[in-house]
């Protein structure tokens, strides 16, 4: 399929993250773009602001003409639509163009010199330091994030061609479907098991991504993982390397060892080793495609965050509020260490809203373990997102597992007070599904009472 040809493109699913910023891509090429999606969020708001038309039920007639042309429409679909969605049945079986956004990825990509973020967690942090390393040097590229990036207010940059950003997901197997030069892989934690079955067959897929990587390209891999390339990591033998760590006013400083120099005190804002490694990882991909070392260090100081990823909502002297996208029990553990390590000896209260009733099941133990070294813990009900509910996985099932002695299932309506009634030193909200929505209300109701 040429996209060049293409006038329409019609999304179904438009409101995702990764849907949204290909959707931002097709406008910013002047095509027609609509879509649909059950939801009305922010992210969908901003896309109607741009002159995307959007509805929000499944129904063929609710589509413009001009996207039922076979000829002259693409139409993007996410892995997450059910198999009996009717839109989709319709462009299915009139001869539509019909592809998972990760195919149209690799589309967009082929002709560009590729950057792939790969890992079951980091993508969207690295993809976007990446994304802004590369901005602060005056490199040419265009980035589809999973994320909305603090340093550009969106999950879509365009900045040239020449070089692309992507993240590579793992999901559904979807990063196969790109041809990278430059790739990198932060972590392959068990995930996805719906779709892969065992953790040997996740690796199994990593080991034939890394395969993609083109022949004269290099592959950056997190010490440690059992993938062969080039190394990253803190205070080891690592190929690139953080060396002589420090914290000084809530900032990590550190000397950064690379093959061929090593630079003194380099500072980083982002709380967190993981995100750390990150950084790491990023400078060391964008001085692949040629950055100046001495630039990538001071944009590395100045780079912002991801919204939901450890962002601060409020940093009071008596109270600290911190929301992330935190959804799996290695990303709770970290989220746990940032926050130890930036604020030592503070009652910290956690909400967790669980994602998807297979990972809960296939987590369950591992998610107890984490969320039992917080101080207290509120969960809500599992978010199901793709998924039916399946019997006895429920948040009361999970509840009795954790060990900490103040846990307490709750709804959305009483969150606020039941937050209030505990008065906690610092306030974590963690997950991927809605509780995003939940913030804002906790961050204002706060800010109305002092």
């Amino acid at each position: 399929m040429d996209l060049k040809e293409i006038h329409n493109v019609y999304f179904i699913g438009i409101g995702g993250i990764g849907m949204s910023a290909l959707a931002r891509y097709f406008k910013f090429l002047k095509k027609n773009v609509a879509g649909y999606d059950k939801t009305k969020t922010p992210l969908t708001e901003e896309l109607s602001e741009l002159g995307i038309a959007i509805h929000y039920h499944d129904d063929v007639k609710a589509i413009d003409d001009r996207f039922l042309d076979a000829r002259n429409t693409l139409v993007v679909y996410t892995p997450a639509v059910p198999g009996n969605h009717s839109e989709y049945r319709y462009f299915l079986g009139h001869g539509f163009g019909v592809l998972k956004r990760s195919e149209v990825l690799g589309l967009i990509t082929k002709d560009t010199f590729c950057l792939a973020v790969a890992g079951t967690h980091g993508k969207t942090t690295t993809s976007s330091i990446l994304a802004h390393l590369l901005n602060e040097t005056g490199t040419p590229f265009t980035a589809f994030l999973g994320g909305i990036s603090e340093d550009f207010n969106s999950n879509f940059l365009y900045k040239g061609s020449k070089y692309s950003v992507v993240e590579a997901d793992e999901f559904d197997r979807s990063f196969l479907r790109l041809h990278p030069d430059v790739a990198c892989i932060t972590s392959m934690d068990a995930d996805h098991l719906d779709i892969y079955g065992t953790k040997d067959e996740l690796i199994k897929s990593f080991g034939e991504f890394a395969d993609k990587v083109a022949p004269e390209g290099k592959l950056f891999v997190r010490k440690g993982l059992p993938i062969k390339g080039i190394t990253y990591g803190i205070e080891d033998d690592s190929d690139f390397c953080i060396q002589n760590l420090r914290i000084q006013k809530g900032t990590y400083v550190f000397d950064l060892v690379t093959p061929g120099r090593t630079m003194a005190k380099v500072r980083f804002n982002k709380p967190g080793k993981h995100n750390l490694l990150n950084g790491l990882v990023a400078f060391a991909m964008a001085l692949e495609v040629g950055a100046s070392p001495d630039l990538l260090v001071k944009a590395l100081e100045t780079f912002k965050g991801v919204q939901r990823r450890f962002s601060y909502k409020i940093k009071g002297e008596d109270f600290v509020f911190i929301d992330d996208y935190a959804h799996h029990p290695t990303e709770i553990n970290a989220v746990y260490q940032a926050i130890t390590e930036m604020h030592p000896n503070k009652g910290v209260l956690a909400v967790f809203q669980p994602h998807l009733f297979s990972r809960t099941r296939d987590f369950a133990d591992a998610f107890a373990e984490s969320l039992s070294k917080f101080q207290s813990v509120l969960l809500l009900d599992i978010y199901p997102a793709r998924e039916e509910p399946i019997p006895g996985i429920t948040a009361s099932w999970l509840l009795d597992k954790i060990a900490g002695p103040k846990k307490k299932l709750v709804s959305k309506d009483d969150l606020l007070e039941e937050i209030k009634s505990q008065s906690p030193d610092i306030l974590v909200t963690m997950g991927a599904g809605d509780i995003g929505l939940e913030v804002s209300k906790i961050q204002n109701g706060y800010e109305h009472a002092h």
